[in-house]
């Protein structure tokens, strides 16, 4: 069977291992990002490194964009449509608005092109896995006709017609963001009450406590390790577009107000750190309280 050729652009935090996945199964895949070295870096997979956005999407059957938000996805996708042949379909796996969505879809439909959004969750452990969960809205035709490329990164679930996968990664946020919050509040507490908060987080992982976020982002407070997975301005930028979606469906969120308030106070210094600086914040507002002796580990920006 012949494979489609793809153009994935955006080799960036995810992009990277998730390009790296298609090439290696065997998909015809080129690579392009703003930054032609990234791309570049993507040769030994197999992949065809393209300094020209046009090289790239010229005849691909197949365009996925992992871009930093919505405007970016924009100015690339409207770069590109000229390019495009009748029929191409846009996968897009970044995290926008569901509005945003809705028109990248219109401008493809008005040159015969198709769109799917899908973004993802599960972070890079998750890509360089192929063990990301992601939520893709769209025709059920096309969603099919992307289903195998989408099972080589991870479980792909159509949750709806265009514009509903960003709704169901804003809901996904939403949960991750809060959760964050909450596991960084409940291990200073069992520091600071005198426990060992390392056993304690152990001791409830089993319990009705149990999540990912405890398991990976309760390790990283524990380890004040804030390298980035999933960084602080990612987070904080979805946690601004489900408060905008629940305001343009007559919503009042008011946990999602909070934590998103807790995540602006540090975007200024650490906007580059993992959103498990959460922990951080919290710290901020409890002088002379801290999780571990550990030396904060922190991204050089």
């Amino acid at each position: 069977m012949t494979l489609p050729t793809i153009a994935f652009l955006g080799i960036g935090l995810m992009g990277k291992p998730m390009a790296t996945r298609l090439a290696r199964a065997g998909y015809p895949l080129r690579a392009w990002n703003r930054s032609a070295a990234k791309a570049e870096a993507l040769r030994d997979t197999g992949a065809v490194p393209c300094s020209g956005l046009a090289d790239a999407v010229d005849g691909a059957a197949i365009v996925i964009s992992m871009l930093e938000a919505g405007p970016v996805v924009g100015q690339v996708l409207d770069a590109a449509l000229a390019r495009l042949a009748p029929g191409t379909l846009w996968i897009d796996m970044s995290s926008t608005r569901q509005d945003e969505a809705l028109a990248f879809a219109g401008r493809l439909a008005a040159q015969g092109c198709r769109f799917v959004d899908a973004p993802v969750s599960g972070g890079v452990q998750g890509a360089e896995a192929g063990t990301l969960a992601i939520m893709a809205g769209g025709a059920a035709d096309d969603v099919a006709q992307a289903a195998p490329l989408l099972a080589v990164l991870g479980t792909p679930n159509r949750v709806g017609p265009v514009g509903s996968g960003q709704v169901a990664k804003l809901c996904n946020q939403l949960i991750v963001g809060a959760t964050i919050h909450i596991v960084a509040e409940a291990l200073l507490l069992a520091e600071t009450a005198g426990a060992d908060a390392a056993a304690v987080r152990e001791a409830i992982r089993g319990g009705f406590a149990g999540s990912r976020v405890l398991d990976v982002h309760g390790q990283r407070m524990l380890a004040r390790d804030f390298i980035p997975g999933g960084k602080v301005s990612t987070q904080l930028k979805d946690q601004r577009n489900v408060l905008a979606a629940a305001a343009a469906a007559g919503l009042r969120l008011p946990v999602t107000e909070l934590v998103t308030r807790q995540f602006a106070s540090i975007e200024t210094v650490l906007a580059g750190a993992d959103h498990a600086a959460a922990l951080l914040a919290l710290e901020g507002l409890n002088p002379g309280k801290r999780l571990g002796e550990g030396i904060d580990q922190l991204p050089d920006e």
